[in-house]
């Protein structure tokens, strides 16, 4: 449900689609739902059965997991609601690179709940890495529509708009990135967060 969320509330901001955005916006009560009952029932396990070493670690992984979902979910309320804003506008007239973050960004997502299904902590040590480059990209973002900004103060509306979904679009990134690390942590009881260039080495 928050993977397909996410991609709809991309779609709506690159193709200026507002039904897709209230769409997005409109489901993210059944996703709210849905997190307190996973809770919930991680709570009653750990509560009646008392797991230990792996079995443990997977269900403070799902809990965490969980939770990062639906704060991804929030995000992309928020892209929606920027989406939704913006297709009632005029376009801004200038190249953004809007579209490869969004797929490096739909790619971390996917790549993250396989690696968590999958136990493939690969895949998930790959997820970290890509996040650098969504990091670069808001980056590049923030740059262009800061200097288009000073040019053109009457676009500066619109301009915020892309800039908070730029910035939407890197904290699912950095979520999807959690997802990940909770992975390598269920799977092998390692603790990878804050590792940063470390995780690179490792990997190559």
């Amino acid at each position: 449900m928050v993977e397909e969320a996410t991609n709809r509330a991309i779609t709506a901001l690159t193709d200026r689609r507002f039904d897709i955005a209230s769409q997005v916006i409109e489901s993210d009560a059944e996703i709210d739902s849905k997190e307190v009952l996973i809770e919930e029932e991680c709570l009653k396990i750990l509560a009646l059965h008392q797991p230990v070493a792996s079995d443990l670690r997977f269900v403070i992984a799902a809990l965490k997991v969980n939770n990062d979902l639906e704060r991804m979910g929030d995000q992309a309320v928020n892209i929606a609601e920027r989406a939704a804003a913006l297709a009632r506008q005029p376009p801004l007239g200038i190249h953004l690179n809007v579209d490869r973050m969004a797929d490096v960004v739909k790619q971390m997502v996917r790549s993250s709940l396989d690696a968590h299904v999958n136990l493939d902590t690969k895949l998930a040590l790959s997820v970290c890495r890509m996040d650098d480059e969504v990091d670069e990209l808001n980056r590049e973002m923030f740059a262009v529509l800061q200097e288009h900004m000073r040019k053109d103060p009457e676009v500066s509306e619109r301009a915020v708009q892309y800039l908070s979904a730029s910035r939407d679009l890197e904290r699912i990134a950095d979520l999807a990135t959690n997802i990940a690390e909770d992975v390598v942590f269920m799977v092998e009881g390692e603790v990878i967060r804050h590792r940063g260039g470390e995780i690179q080495a490792d990997t190559q």
